[in-house]
């Protein structure tokens, strides 16, 4: 029997392929863990000008908050600014019923920013990229 299907690789997948990849996974996982009752998370630092100085990019789901992007603008850190975004996205994770909290960054990003707030290391990553590590983090919220 001779197989029809191809294998490509696709640079920019539109909606239907991320539906029906998303979906897929989707319906497998609330089949055998129940609804993720996921929902977006984003918290957002606005200038007084009302550009975006930085933020917080995340989603809840399975009572968990995954941080996917966190980013502030240079001459804003270390002013109280990231720590504000991250509790702030905390604060709504525990509203929509997370108990924890996980992400992931580089050496050269924040990881001391993370662990003084709470955060501890769970995984590591040598060498990636080339020369640095990358961190994984969890927290009980």
């Amino acid at each position: 029997m001779q197989e029809d299907y191809q294998i490509l690789s696709v640079d920019k997948p539109d909606d239907l392929v991320w539906e029906a990849i998303g979906g897929g996974i989707q319906a497998h996982n609330t089949q055998h863990a129940g609804d993720d009752h996921s929902k977006r998370l984003c918290v957002v630092l606005y200038s007084p000008d009302q550009e975006v100085a930085g933020g917080l990019i995340g989603e809840t789901y399975w009572n968990w908050l995954y941080i996917s992007l966190m980013w502030l603008r240079d001459d804003l850190r270390g002013r109280g600014y990231g720590r504000r975004i991250l509790l702030a996205a905390e604060e709504e994770a525990r509203r929509r019923g997370a108990t924890n909290a996980y992400l992931d960054t580089f050496s050269f990003q924040a990881p001391g920013f993370y662990e003084k707030l709470g955060y501890q290391i769970f995984g590591e990553l040598a060498d990636f990229p080339p020369g640095y590590r990358r961190f994984f983090f969890t927290k009980q919220l």
